[in-house]
């Protein structure tokens, strides 16, 4: 089990992941981040989910817009409050500031914390450019995001990138670029790990089911399937199950500008070039192939557990 500082922009995968997360790892807190909801949004849904579901866990308030380019519309697919509109939310937005959170906590907890980032990676990028000492401090950093085309997987958002990468891509070039020891969980495998709707039922998890309706209505309507991904879900069983995932190692980069913005890169070649964009940078892991039973089988024993 570890200590987790877990990244989120809360829409219904990443609240999926979070009560896998609660019943698998030790929740520091919660951090939020602008994404798949506005930031105000996010801090009243992590506090809205982490009440319904007894999660005790603190909720910070993180970046609201990108490091560089403009800010872009949430997404739309959660519903209007990213978790289906299935509750009422009396919950306040106001919190303690996230980038500041981890950036103590690490400071606190030297090589004892695990960041997990399941949004666009802002709130990671300004702890780093605002306490730079703090990066061999952190364990490691698990991101849900990216996609490198195995299997036809490529971009959610546009034919070459994935939601979480696209809504910021310098923070996440930077991010990736970085000395941080990270683990890159891609829509290359997470597209391979589904779950239906059925299923979703069979969890007995009242909340889940009611916050991921318009989630698989959504699914069925443009896929024609009564299910969903559990992308977030996977940098969590990342953690449980590190051998039901193949890894490569190689250096990454992001795109920033043009029709290719937010694709993630990474180095295919060892020939000689003559500007190479990777040089010098470190070797990242990226998961490209998943065993899909190991991890669905660990999800529906923890989400079932008395």
């Amino acid at each position: 089990m570890r200590t987790l500082i877990i990244d989120t922009d809360i829409g219904v995968d990443d609240a999926f992941a979070l009560a896998y997360a609660a019943r698998t790892q030790h929740l520091l807190g919660i951090t939020t981040v602008f994404g798949n909801v506005a930031v105000g949004q996010a801090v009243k849904n992590a506090r809205l989910f982490c009440e319904k579901m007894a999660i005790k866990a603190e909720v910070y308030r993180g970046c609201s817009r990108p490091l560089a380019q403009r800010p872009s519309a949430p997404a739309t697919l959660h519903g209007e409050d990213g978790l289906g509109d299935a509750f009422d939310n009396p919950f306040s937005d106001a919190a303690p500031g996230a980038v500041q959170f981890i950036i103590d906590s690490v400071r606190a907890h030297p090589q004892q914390i695990t960041l997990v980032a399941i949004g666009p990676l802002t709130n990671i990028a300004s702890a780093i450019n605002q306490a730079p000492e703090i990066v061999p401090l952190i364990k490691e950093l698990v991101i849900m995001g990216g996609a490198f085309g195995t299997g036809g997987h490529s971009g959610n958002v546009t034919p070459f990138s994935e939601f979480n990468i696209w809504k910021d891509p310098h923070a996440a070039d930077q991010v990736l670029t970085s000395a941080l020891k990270v683990v890159v969980i891609p829509l290359d495998v997470t597209h391979q790990v589904l779950i239906t709707g059925d299923e979703v039922e069979r969890l007995n998890q009242p909340v889940l089911s009611a916050i991921c309706r318009p989630y698989l209505a959504y699914s069925l309507a443009k896929e024609g399937f009564n299910g969903m991904a559990l992308h977030d879900t996977l940098a969590l069983a990342w953690l449980s199950l590190p051998e039901a995932f193949t890894l490569t190692e190689s250096p990454l980069r992001v795109i920033t500008e043009g029709i290719a913005c937010g694709q993630t890169v990474r180095k295919l070649s060892a020939l000689a070039s003559r500007h190479d964009p990777f040089e010098g940078l470190p070797a990242q892991r990226i998961a490209l192939a998943v065993d899909a039973d190991a991890v669905r089988s660990h999800f529906f024993q923890a989400l079932t557990a008395p």
